[in-house]
């Protein structure tokens, strides 16, 4: 992860020379000097950083270097970025002023260069300074530990191999526990007086949690059991998190319940006298006091219901009460070569190979994920020698954190590039069992710096190639697929790998989920935490928040008062995303929200009961990602978003409530995603509102876009369009709606929808709340298009 901050930082401070290069603003004396030698610091660092990435695994003293050098990489790129933040203010105002005469265009000049900005360059210099003598203590330390040069991991990844390949579930020698485990959740006994619990127990990486889904997908189980729930329980233990999911999986709705009781009330009342299957995987609490109250609602149950819990520790498998005990042993080595050589694919009659791979496996002493792992990263090492490097590292010596198992996933990790690493870091941010869905983490990496485009490749291609380098490693699992073209939209971590990967980015990315009343973990070094996700079914802490060096702040379902929000926003001045998700409380954004000048991803999706956002919003000009979808009061955007020159993605779908779209949008040339355009035939004000589809003819859109047409009445409106240029448009939805008392005649519904000629590579066609009779338009070509009206 290092490696990626000192990467970003060399970044940073080339642009900062480049900007002052460009804009012809001199610093004091000395500053050039000052970012220079930052510049080789940096690069003198950089070229141990992988030995040292090695060594934090066994040795404290390094992995306490690396943060220190990690925090000095974090503040200077937050002082060059709110630099170039300034200078990217300055170019905007400048073009602002560029129709004006020119005497007031000097006057804004020179009140950039002059004025505050001179303060502004005299406190960034300060600041310059400072992180450069913090810079070389780092550099200082670094001789007592004598780093060696270690090449880099692999830059690319061959695509020789389909990513549904990857998504294929792997399973050798589990075809016996499968039967034996639904045997036992389908037996039934007349004198049976107790709900059965069985307990699969094992070491981390045996396939605990595979067999479990074996068993749960089972078509016969399918049948059997009126309902079936599964929760991922996992570390630290809240019984009030756990009963809240059971009841949010069996009525398939979000619950903002706090009260214990009330939530176990509830989850009584939809298994009464009903046959369920409870999974509860990665089960570690050893308190028995945490299942009373659970053990107590479920009996509302029929006794032919089952308890199926995954853990690693039989004491865990005693204590909550277990009947029968599945004891899941390692797999043997024919079984193990089985799935490593489907994975690595190398030559069959290359004799030397198959040798030393057997070697390989024999280390990973029969656990799956080891195997799958390993089998997935030689997949792409094609020389004998990189085999060997393999089987004789000393990563098979370490005796880290989880036995057994982190040797081989930390191959895979070291195998990565510097930006791979923090790709992949970067999902500690996530708890375990959570549902990454990819676009969204691409959009979160974007907003980190991680993604930079290359070779006429946009940042969110890149994103996908690194997504699919990820995955072709087993670093993820679980794929969720779309239903209209199979491609993956989502994945998981397994919990071993989640082990690994909080395990690096320790104090650094941090999940916590925090119910009314509870204390946050106490060994948690909250103030050394970057990227923080928090879930609370009241308000979050202030003790677990890094005013002034946060900068991921990732909300789902918090209470927030409008006062503690405007309060957040002055203090945590340096987020790069801010996700305030599903939450409730407040009923505006508050214009203090202009401190946030580093922000990229802003994300309110879900919060029913903001109507406007403040026109400052739109001064937030390094702003990639808004997204305000199923936000369903929400009346307007900011009149100004045309001054936000780095929007790349608009998503607001799902205004049901949204009157119109401010002019400027078109100036939004870096745009990518506009899910929704309304024109609303009742705004003739043309420096407000959008009147037709001209705004959008420069505009390069896709996939998808919703098309709302509110008591349009000129189908020149649509005419201006252009959208047969427009190749990216996939999907389009026509939605009608009729605000007004006047009742318009088929003949001109027919009229303007038949203005419109959709772009060539359309290949979905959704038509809502059209009053017009006829459906058979010129320009449709039957079998080209899905309709439903």
């Amino acid at each position: 992860m290092a490696e990626a901050l000192v990467s970003i930082a060399l970044e940073q401070l080339a642009s900062f020379i480049h900007q002052q290069a460009t804009e012809g603003i001199s610093l004091l004396v000395g500053a050039k000097q000052e970012v220079e030698k930052l510049q080789s610091n940096f690069r003198a660092i950089q070229a141990v950083l992988a030995d040292a990435e090695i060594r934090q695994v066994k040795e404290n003293a390094v992995r306490d270097w690396l943060d220190k050098l990690k925090d000095v990489s974090y503040d200077i790129d937050d002082v060059l970025d709110e630099l170039n933040t300034k200078f990217l203010k300055l170019q905007i105002k400048r073009a602002e002023h560029a129709s004006k005469p020119l005497k007031k265009v000097c006057s804004v000049v020179l009140h950039y260069l002059v004025g505050k900005p001179l303060l502004m360059r005299c406190k960034i210099v300060i600041n310059i300074k400072y992180l450069g003598r913090k810079l070389d203590i780092v550099v200082e330390e670094r001789e007592r530990f004598h780093f060696r040069p270690i090449a880099e991991g692999s830059k690319e990844v061959e695509r020789q191999i389909t990513t549904s390949a990857i998504d294929l579930e792997e399973v050798r020698g589990r075809d016996n526990d499968k039967n034996s485990l639904v045997d036992l959740l389908l037996s039934q006994s007349s004198q049976q007086q107790v709900l059965p619990i069985i307990s699969i127990v094992g070491m981390g990486g045996i396939g605990k949690t595979t067999l479990a889904r074996l068993a749960f997908n089972d078509d016969k189980v399918n049948t059997h059991f009126d309902k079936k729930i599964w929760v991922c329980v996992s570390e630290p233990f809240n019984e009030l998190r756990v009963a809240k999911a059971i009841l949010e999986s069996l009525t398939s709705s979000p619950s903002q319940l706090v009260e214990l009781e009330t939530v176990m009330q509830k989850i009584g009342r939809q298994i009464e006298r009903k046959k369920f299957l409870l999974v509860l995987d990665d089960v570690w609490t050893e308190n028995y006091e945490n299942w009373e109250n659970l053990k107590r609602t479920l009996k509302c149950g029929s006794l032919e219901s089952r308890i199926l819990v995954t853990t690693r520790k039989e004491i865990v498998a005693n204590v909550i009460g277990t009947t029968k005990i599945i004891s899941l042993g390692v797999l043997s080595e024919d079984e193990c070569w089985s799935l490593f050589s489907q994975l690595a694919i190398f030559e069959a009659t290359n004799k030397e190979f198959e040798e030393i791979g057997k070697k390989i496996v024999k280390k990973c002493k029969g656990l799956p994920l080891a195997v799958k792992t390993l089998g997935s990263l030689l997949h792409f090492k094609r020389k004998f020698e990189e085999w060997e490097n393999v089987l004789n590292s000393e990563i098979w010596e370490l005796e880290v954190v989880e036995e057994r198992i982190f040797p081989p996933l930390l191959f895979s990790y070291y195998d990565l590039s510097s930006i791979l690493k923090k790709c992949f870091s970067y999902c500690a941010i996530f708890p375990k069992d959570y549902v990454i869905w990819k676009d969204e983490l691409i959009k979160l990496w974007m907003a980190q710096g991680y993604l930079k485009s290359k070779a006429n490749k946009d940042m969110e291609l890149v994103g996908e190639e690194y997504f699919e380098n990820l995955a072709m490693r087993s670093l993820f699992q679980d794929f969720k697929r779309s239903e209209y073209d199979g491609s993956i939209i989502g994945c998981k971590m397994h919990d071993i790998v989640h082990d690994l990967v909080q395990f690096l980015s320790k104090n650094e990315c941090f999940a916590i989920e925090v119910e009314s009343g509870a204390s946050p973990q106490s060994d948690i070094s909250y103030e050394r935490v970057r990227h923080l996700y928090a879930r609370s079914s009241s308000s979050i802490p202030r003790s677990i928040l890094n005013p002034k060096k946060l900068h991921s702040f990732v909300v789902e379902r918090a209470y927030f008062y409008e006062t503690d929000l405007s309060r957040y926003f002055e203090q945590l001045t340096c987020l790069r995303t801010l996700n305030l998700c599903n939450c409730y409380g407040f009923y505006k954004i508050p214009k203090g929200i202009k401190y946030l000048v580093h922000l990229r991803y802003l994300k309110l999706n879900w919060n029913d009961d903001i109507e406007t956002l403040p026109e400052v919003l739109c001064d937030l000009y390094n702003l990639q990602t808004l997204d305000v979808t199923d936000c369903g009061k929400l009346r307007k955007l900011p009149q100004g978003i045309g001054k936000l020159v780095n929007l790349r993605h608009l998503l607001i779908g799902g205004t049901r409530s949204l009157r119109y779209i401010p002019k400027g949008v078109e100036r939004l040339s870096c745009l990518k995603t506009l899910n929704k355009f309304v024109i609303n035939g009742d705004y003739d004000d043309g420096n407000k509102a959008c009147t037709s589809l001209d705004s959008l003819k420069n505009l390069k859109l896709g996939p998808s876009l919703e098309l709302e047409l509110v008591n349009v009445r000129d189908s020149n409106a649509l005419k201006l369009a252009n959208f047969q240029s427009t190749n990216n448009l996939l999907h389009l939805t026509l939605s009608f709606r009729i605000q007004c008392k006047e009742r318009r005649g088929n003949e001109e519904n027919v009229m303007i929808i038949e203005a419109l000629q959709p772009p060539p590579n359309l290949e979905k066609l959704r038509i809502e709340y059209f009053e017009g009779k006829s459906m058979s338009f010129d320009w449709m070509i039957d079998g080209k298009y899905k309709k439903s009206g």
